[in-house]
C-alpha cells in the first residue's frame, strides 16, 4: 500500500479488504453517514470523508502524520484480512457473507463513545439510535467546522454525569437516559475504568462491563468488539440469532447457546465471523 498526500488529505493507493460501505454500514458505528461522495464522520476530534474508488481510499481532512497517529489504528489498518478470511473461508456460509462483504473492516472506536452509543441501541432502530447520538453530541459536545458545515464532538464522561435525566430525555435518550446518566457517574467516579477493563481477558472485562447500567451480554459483546480489540466477542441479536439458528443445527435457542456455538466454529475470529453475518443477513437473507 501506497500513502499520498494530497491538497485535501490523503489516497491510501492499493487497498486491499476496505470499502466505506461495508464498513459503515454493518452495525458498528453510528457516527458516519453518505453525503454523495463518501462516508463523513467524527472521531478523533477531527471530521473527515471517506470514499473509495478503483481499490484507493480517499481520507480527506487527514495528514500522512494524523493517519499514522490515529486513523491507521482507527480502521485496523495493521491487520491482515486476508488471513482472517482464509481461515473463516471453510465455513461455506461464511465464505458467501465475506464475498459480499468484502470490504468490511473492524473499527477501533473510543470505548467511551461506544458503550454510551450502544446503551442507547438496546431495542432501538438504527436511524433513531443515530439520530439520538447526534442529539447529545449538539447539545453536550463540542462544535467543529468543516466545509462550512457545523459537527460535534461525543460528549465527554463528565457532560453527561452533570445532565439531567431531563435534558438526556430530551436528546431522545427516553427510559435510557438513566443508564446513562448513571454510566457517566460511575465513569466519572472510577467505579468503571474503560482502560482497565480493555486490558481484561474477555470474560473479565465481558463481566465488568455488565456492572453499567443499562449493559447486558449484547451491548457488553459491542464494546469489546468495536473499541477494545476483543476479536472473540460475538454480539447475539435477533438478526445473528436468526442466521444461526437457520443454518447451523447445532444452535440452541438462546443466545448463550449461539455464542457457545460461535466460539467452537469460529474461535478468537468469532468477531469477524459475526460481522460478515451480521451485514449479509441483514442485506440479502431476511
Amino acid at each position: 500500500m501506497e500513502i499520498v498526500q494530497t491538497s485535501r488529505g490523503i489516497i491510501l493507493k492499493g487497498v486491499d479488504d476496505f470499502f466505506p460501505q461495508h464498513i459503515f454500514e454493518c452495525g458498528q458505528a453510528f457516527r458516519w453517514n453518505w453525503d454523495g461522495i463518501g462516508y463523513v464522520g467524527i472521531a478523533g476530534g477531527r471530521v473527515i470523508r471517506v470514499s473509495y474508488d478503483r481499490g484507493n481510499v480517499s481520507l480527506e481532512n487527514v495528514s500522512v502524520r494524523d493517519y499514522h497517529s490515529f486513523w491507521k489504528r482507527y480502521f485496523d489498518m495493521d491487520r491482515d484480512y486476508g488471513q482472517v478470511k482464509a481461515a473463516l473461508s471453510r465455513d461455506p456460509l461464511l465464505e458467501k457473507a465475506m464475498e459480499y462483504g468484502w470490504g468490511i473492516r473492524i473499527l477501533n472506536q473510543d470505548p467511551w463513545e461506544t458503550l454510551i452509543s450502544f446503551i442507547i441501541s438496546a431495542n432501538n432502530n438504527i436511524p433513531r439510535i443515530k439520530r439520538t447520538i447526534e442529539n447529545l453530541a449538539v447539545r453536550f459536545g463540542k462544535r467543529i467546522e468543516w466545509k462550512g458545515r457545523d459537527f460535534y464532538t461525543f460528549p465527554m464522561p463528565a457532560d453527561l454525569a452533570g445532565a439531567s435525566v431531563e435534558e438526556l430525555v430530551a436528546c431522545g435518550c427516553g427510559y435510557r437516559a438513566q443508564y446513562i446518566k448513571r454510566t457517566a457517574e460511575m465513569v466519572c467516579g472510577g467505579e468503571i475504568r474503560l482502560d482497565k477493563i480493555a486490558g481484561l481477558p474477555y470474560k473479565e472485562a465481558h463481566k465488568a462491563l455488565m456492572a453499567c447500567p443499562g449493559v447486558g451480554p449484547k451491548v457488553a459483546d459491542c464494546v469489546l468488539l468495536f473499541s477494545m480489540g476483543k476479536t472473540e466477542a460475538f454480539p447475539v441479536d435477533v438478526w445473528i440469532k436468526k442466521v444461526m439458528q437457520r443454518f447451523y443445527p447445532d444452535s440452541t435457542g438462546n443466545n448463550r447457546g449461539v455464542k457457545e456455538l460461535a466460539w467452537q466454529k469460529f474461535g478468537q475470529l468469532a468477531g469477524f465471523a459475526q460481522q460478515y453475518l451480521f451485514y449479509y443477513a441483514r442485506e440479502c437473507m431476511m
